[in-house]
């Protein structure tokens, strides 16, 4: 499974480019619905129980800063090292790993908590990181906000240099 590069899983899995940047597809949404009434106030309607995609990160390319309104499980399958940064509410910066090398302190399985925000980076920029993510209540671009620049900036200023490398002007 190494030896196939990125855009062989691109084309395989048929990924279309996503929003944040990269590469992703929905794979699964659970037909079970949670209703409005039972979220909590910041979700505009009902949300799917869950929802999972494949996701790819070619080397050179990042995901953008953004955040969700729920958790998200990252699963990775192939291909390098994925960084996933997180910055809080309170601004604090970590760092999750995902990768098959758990003597390098990588994981297959890592969470970013909701309202947290975070971007992605391959450690390796001649690698791709193929992973999966899955949501609970589930994905609705609704609950997709892309950080802008300039107010991540304000809202977290000793995280700047991090910021400007990983928003998209």
């Amino acid at each position: 499974m190494n030896s196939k590069d990125a855009r062989y899983w691109i084309d395989r899995l048929e990924l279309a480019p996503h929003p944040e940047g990269g590469w992703y597809r929905q794979t699964y949404r659970a037909g079970l619905e949670i209703p409005h009434a039972v979220l909590p106030a910041s979700f505009s309607g009902g949300r799917a129980a869950a929802t999972a995609i494949y996701f790819l990160l070619d080397g050179g390319n990042f995901s953008a800063f953004h955040r969700l309104r729920s958790d998200e499980m990252w699963h990775f399958y192939a291909g390098g090292a994925l960084i996933v940064h997180v910055i809080d509410a309170e601004g604090n910066h970590s760092e999750l790993l995902l990768g098959s090398d758990p003597d390098r302190g990588e994981g297959f399985q890592a969470v970013v908590k909701a309202g947290c925000w975070f971007a992605s980076e391959v450690r390796d920029p001649e690698k791709f990181a193929l992973v999966g993510c899955s949501v609970s209540p589930g994905f609705d671009f609704a609950d997709f906000e892309l950080a802008t620049r300039a107010e991540l900036s304000r809202l977290h200023p000793q995280r700047r240099n991090l910021i400007d490398r990983l928003t998209r002007r």
